[in-house]
């Protein structure tokens, strides 16, 4: 689109801004003794809770360690869990994924990426994005969907995506569009697909320019399905009363200089602790050894951690879409009844405190 450059650039023009307003503030680089992998589980979870005190400590150890995953994850985590709650701190991170040259005329690097945090642990979340790509790519009430879309062509598919069908099958018509070869998917066969001409389309029909530009952006940095995902959520949460709370946090424990919560399982020491957990008794195992014998529980567990843990947020966005997502993700897709998965989930929650257990020890081994 010819607009797209101007759009794009109003947002790195209002990020300058707001950097030059608060360098005076500039938090000190104070980075910790961990991994990259740690960190940036670290840093996302707590942007989800409103740490900003942890999220800028694990922004400070990846700009140091590793610098291109900080960028990326700063650009993910704006998609995945903010999205429709705050679009215009989505847009100035996007803005901010220009490049290393560009930051460097309004401050640099600490100076933009600690902006950026601090934007992201203030603003509300809002994860139906993430729900959105979990629902679609596996619940069994799309199946069918998933099937029949798989080679459809691309007229075919615009017409889905703009359609009144359910929005999990609309999102697989845009990610079918846009091409599960460049957002790639666990759950769907690969094709290849034609972003640019798709959004050019969305574009057409009738999608706000400002918001297909942004996820343009945000799709051709990231390369993930959540971008183009978030136009189709926009769209839905257009006219929304705003109306934030907070989810229900466990007690946090610190597993070293680290809260237990940034152990999941995208990372190494996460999922130790996980399979350890698992061999011992309590009432989460004793559910796992009932409904789901013999099966690969570490993986299984993790979503379910997630849920209860992990993927919790200090102010979520309640409106009817969102929570009808997470109601999907929470306790439909994995197969098992909702009352069977809601049980399931309880269990895990009171038996964190093990958990963290595990975790500690694992810690503690992998630091000898």
């Amino acid at each position: 689109m010819m607009n797209g450059p101007h759009i794009l650039q109003h947002y790195r023009d209002q990020l300058a801004d707001e950097v030059l307003v608060r360098n005076g503030e500039r938090p000190d680089f104070a980075s910790l003794d961990i991994n990259p992998w740690l960190a940036m589980s670290l840093m996302q979870k707590a942007i989800r809770r409103g740490r900003e005190d942890l999220a800028l400590r694990a922004a400070a150890t990846l700009l140091r360690d590793s610098p291109e995953r900080l960028w990326r994850r700063i650009g993910i985590t704006a998609y995945e869990d903010i999205g429709v709650a705050d679009f215009e701190a989505v847009a100035i991170v996007t803005a901010a994924l220009k490049g290393k040259a560009w930051r460097a005329k309004i401050g640099g690097e600490w100076v933009v990426a600690s902006y950026l945090v601090h934007r992201l642990s203030s603003a509300s979340k809002c994860r139906a994005a993430d729900d959105l790509l979990y629902v679609s790519e596996f619940h069994s009430a799309f199946d069918h969907a998933r099937l029949e879309l798989t080679f459809k062509p691309i007229p075919v598919l615009l017409d889905r995506i703009v359609g009144r069908g359910a929005l999990p099958e609309r999102a697989l018509a845009l990610w079918f569009a846009v091409g599960t070869d460049r957002c790639r998917s666990e759950g769907l066969r690969k094709r290849k697909g034609d972003p640019n001409g798709v959004l050019d389309a969305l574009c057409e029909r009738g999608f706000p320019d400002t918001i297909v530009e942004v996820c343009r952006e945000g799709l051709r940095k990231s390369g993930e399905i959540l971008a183009p995902f978030l136009i189709l959520l926009s769209t839905e949460a257009r006219g929304l009363t705003r109306h934030s709370q907070p989810d229900d946090l466990p007690e946090e424990e610190l597993i070293g200089t680290v809260p237990g919560w940034a152990y999941d399982m995208h990372v190494r020491e996460g999922n130790q602790a996980m399979r350890l957990f698992l061999e011992t008794k309590c009432e989460t195992t004793r559910w796992f050894a009932h409904h789901l014998p013999g099966q690969g529980c570490a993986r299984f567990l993790g979503g379910m951690l997630f849920r209860v843990e992990s993927g919790l947020v200090d102010r979520r966005l309640r409106w009817e879409v969102g929570d009808q997502l997470l109601q999907m993700a929470d306790l439909e897709v994995c197969g098992l009844p909702s009352q069977v998965m809601a049980e399931g989930l309880q269990f895990l929650r009171k038996d964190l405190p093990k958990l963290n257990e595990a975790r500690r020890h694992v810690a503690g081994s992998n630091s000898r």
